[in-house]
């Protein structure tokens, strides 16, 4: 008697959401997964747009076919100093391995300048030939989408859920513009573990 009362009821529901919606709106709203875990569809470093630390738009897709390695970077920082390293870096093998930078004053306010101001001090102080952009949040509530992308298992394929802890950590993409590895910020472009990352 219960499974039949169950039964008039659901077909009650079913012709009076029908006067209402298509049964194809009907079949769809019963197949979509409306679960928290539903995982969002995978990007890629070439689904990004930026803007350069002098305020030109950067189509991220115009690395295809390189490694790229992202920086989060600051001026007034114990890890300044890498800025010498990554550009070292960056000239003795930007032909397969794209070094970008992208500056941030998340982490103590060590990035406190203009885009201006921090373009200046890069280049004055490290000879900095590698591509930077404007300043973003990397961390928080206001955190840039790429690095939502670089730090969220649901959107990278499962690869990384580290965000940056401190200035100049590093994330690295393939040729086809996937997340494949994360360092912290105390990794150098001469450890074994990064080089083997980027297949130096």
């Amino acid at each position: 008697m219960k499974k039949l009362l169950f039964i008039l009821t659901v077909g009650v529901v079913a012709v009076t959401l029908s006067s209402f919606m298509s049964v194809k709106t009907i079949v769809n709203m019963l197949a979509r997964d409306n679960s928290a875990a539903a995982v969002a569809p995978t990007k890629k470093l070439y689904d990004f747009t930026m803007t350069s630390i002098e305020g030109k738009t950067v189509p991220l897709k115009q690395y295809r076919g390189k490694k790229v390695v992202i920086l989060n970077t600051a001026s007034k920082c114990g890890y300044t100093k890498q800025f010498a390293d990554w550009e070292t870096f960056y000239k003795e093998h930007g032909d397969k391995v794209v070094v970008l930078g992208f500056p941030s004053n998340n982490f103590k306010s060590q990035d406190p300048g203009t885009n201006a101001e921090i373009a200046e001090f890069c280049k004055k102080n490290y000879g900095v030939s590698f591509p930077m952009f404007e300043k973003i949040e990397v961390i928080g509530e206001n955190q840039a989408p790429l690095y939502k992308w670089l730090s969220d298992k649901q959107l990278n394929g499962g690869v990384n859920d580290q965000v940056p802890s401190w200035n100049f950590c590093k994330y690295v993409i393939n040729e086809k513009g996937e997340l494949v590895a994360f360092f912290p910020s105390k990794v150098l472009p001469t450890d074994a573990e990064f080089k083997a990352a980027v297949g130096i």
